[in-house]
């Protein structure tokens, strides 16, 4: 094999592997107007591995009530491109700070009814208590930093959540 070939063909490796985590980062971390569904995202992270003894699930519902007041919708708006930069940032933070194998993150936008689903964080690990803390990390930093914003509808009109929780 010539150099220029074994130099295209390590290139084209490179790019192929590339695509692979692309895909598999934008199959874990994604931004969505539909709902999603628990368990077959919980089935894509036990899938990455057979050393997964624990999972932890982080759900965050569209509840009713907030700040004294009755809420009757939410709608999300983000920063598209940015807020899944750093929701992928999130992920891989935790798996390098984190004794965890695998990290999911849905974050729903849009209009959402109260009671539906908003935002899915899976973590798992080896052992549960990994798992916790990445989770509890992982939606602690999501609010802090990512570019989600929430409008609650209420009897009074519509008003804007700050992101801290």
């Amino acid at each position: 094999m010539t150099a220029t070939r074994s130099v295209f063909c390590r290139l084209f490796q490179a790019g192929k592997d590339k695509k692979r985590k692309e895909d598999t980062v934008s199959e874990l971390v994604r931004i969505q107007l539909e709902d999603f569904s628990i368990d077959s995202e919980v089935k894509k992270v036990m899938a990455s591995s057979k050393g997964i003894g624990g999972v932890t699930v982080f759900l965050g519902a569209a509840r009713d009530f907030s700040k004294g007041e009755s809420i009757t919708g939410l709608d999300f708006e983000h920063y598209p491109g940015m807020a899944e930069k750093k929701l992928v940032d999130i992920r891989d933070r935790a798996l390098k700070n984190f004794d965890i194998i695998e990290m999911s993150i849905v974050h729903r936008v849009g209009k959402i009814d109260i009671g539906e689903n908003i935002v899915l964080i899976v973590a798992a690990s080896a052992h549960r208590n990994d798992a916790f803390m990445a989770c509890e990390w992982a939606i602690t930093e999501l609010k802090r930093t990512t570019p989600i914003w929430k409008r609650e509808t209420t009897g009074k009109g519509d008003v804007w959540v700050s992101q801290t929780p």
